[in-house]
C-alpha cells in the first residue's frame, strides 16, 4: 500500500469515532424535534406558546385630555404607564448590584428600578416627598423581588442634600454600583418671552447642577466596574420650540456623559445615557406638555405613539451590566423610529 494511502486510511479511522457523534447527536435532535411536534400537535388549538410571545399592544392617541399639579402621580394618569410591573423578568444580570436611582417613583426610574430589583440589585429611589404614594409602590415591588429597597425622599436642587443622598444610599445599600441620574423638570412654555428666571433656574439646578453634585459625590463611593447613566433625551438632538430650558440641559448632559466617560475610564467606571423619545410618564401630564398637545402625544412619532417606561427597561440594565464593559461615553436612542442619536 501506497504510505500516503495508509496516511489517509489512518486519518479516516481517527475520524470515526468524531462521525458516529455528530451522527447521534444529529439523530437525537431529530427525534427531540420530532417529540416536540408531537406534543404541540396534541395541544388544544388556540394554546398560547411561549416561543411566539409578542410584545404588549401599547396605547396609541388620542388621550384623555388631562392634567396635574407639579409633581404628577402616575396612579393618577389614564391610561396608567406601564412600567414593567407584570412584564419584566429578569434573569441575574444584577445580581447583588446596589443601585441608587433618582426620579424612581415613577416613569423611566419606576421602570429601571422595577428591572434592576428583578436582576438582582438592591436598590434606592429618590423622590419628591409629594411622590410618596407612588414610591412606596416601587418599594413593594422590589422587595417582592427578594431584593432591598431604601427610600430617600428629598429635593435634589440642594447641594447639600444631593451629598447626603448618594451618602445615605451608600451605608444603607452596603455601596454604590451603579447612579442612575433620571429626576428632570419639564416645562412647556410657548415663548422665551414668557420663560422666567426663576422657571429657568429651577429647570437648571433639577437637570443639570443635581446631575453634577450627585455624580460627583457618587464616584468616591463606586468601585471599579461602577457605572453611571444619565436619562438625557432627543431634546438634546431635536429640540421643540416650547422646551427651551429643557432642551439645553439635555443637551448639556449628553456633554457630561462623554467628558466625564472620559475622565472615569481609568477607574474602569463607565459613564453612559439613553436618550428618550416621547414616553408617557407623569412629567408630561403636569405641564410637560400642555393638555391639547398632549391628546395626540407621540402620534408624530413613526410607531405612531408615545414609548411606554417598561420598553426603556432593558437598555438600563444592560448598560449597568458587565455585558458593557467596554461601552462608555455612549448615548442610546429609545426614540419610536425618529432616529435620534
Amino acid at each position: 500500500m501506497d504510505p500516503n494511502d495508509q496516511q489517509v486510511t489512518q486519518q479516516e479511522e481517527n475520524m470515526q469515532p468524531s462521525r458516529r457523534r455528530f451522527v447521534g447527536a444529529v439523530a437525537t435532535g431529530l427525534a427531540a424535534a420530532g417529540a416536540a411536534g408531537s406534543v404541540m400537535a396534541q395541544q388544544p388549538a388556540g394554546t398560547t406558546r411561549t416561543a411566539t410571545r409578542r410584545p404588549p399592544k401599547y396605547p396609541r392617541p388620542p388621550f384623555p385630555r388631562q392634567q396635574q399639579e407639579w409633581p404628577a402621580l402616575a396612579a393618577k394618569m389614564t391610561p396608567r404607564p406601564d412600567h414593567g410591573e407584570l412584564t419584566y423578568q429578569g434573569s441575574g444580570r444584577l445580581a447583588n448590584r446596589k443601585a441608587l436611582i433618582t426620579g424612581g417613583d415613577s416613569g423611566i426610574g419606576r421602570a429601571a428600578a422595577i428591572a434592576y430589583a428583578r436582576e438582582g440589585a438592591d436598590v434606592a429611589i429618590n423622590y419628591l416627598p409629594f411622590e410618596e404614594q407612588d414610591a412606596q409602590e416601587v418599594k413593594a415591588l422590589i422587595e417582592k423581588a427578594g431584593r432591598k429597597a431604601v427610600l430617600l425622599p428629598g429635593d435634589i436642587r440642594d447641594e447639600g442634600f444631593c451629598k447626603k443622598l448618594v451618602d445615605d444610599a451608600a451605608r444603607q445599600l452596603g455601596g454604590l454600583d451603579i447612579v442612575v441620574s433620571n429626576a428632570a423638570r419639564q416645562q412647556s412654555v410657548e415663548s422665551i418671552l414668557d420663560l422666567t428666571t426663576e422657571q429657568f433656574d429651577w429647570t437648571m439646578k433639577t437637570n443639570i447642577y443635581a446631575n453634577f453634585w450627585i455624580c460627583k459625590a457618587a464616584v468616591p463611593h463606586m468601585a471599579n466596574g461602577g457605572a453611571i447613566i444619565v436619562t438625557a433625551s432627543v431634546q438634546a438632538y431635536d429640540p421643540s420650540e416650547n422646551l427651551l430650558d429643557y432642551a439645553q440641559t439635555k443637551a448639556a448632559q449628553v456633554a457630561f456623559t462623554k467628558s466625564l466617560a472620559k475622565q472615569l475610564a481609568a477607574r474602569n467606571i463607565r459613564v453612559n445615557a439613553v436618550a428618550p423619545g416621547p414616553i408617557w410618564t407623569p412629567l408630561q401630564v403636569c405641564g410637560g406638555q400642555e393638555p391639547d398637545a398632549l391628546v395626540n402625544f407621540g402620534g408624530d412619532t413613526p410607531m405612531k405613539r408615545p414609548g411606554q417606561p417598561a420598553e426603556l427597561a432593558a437598555t438600563f440594565v444592560t448598560l449597568a451590566s458587565d455585558e458593557s464593559s467596554y461601552t462608555t461615553g455612549q448615548v442610546y436612542g429609545v426614540a419610536g423610529g425618529r432616529g435620534n442619536p
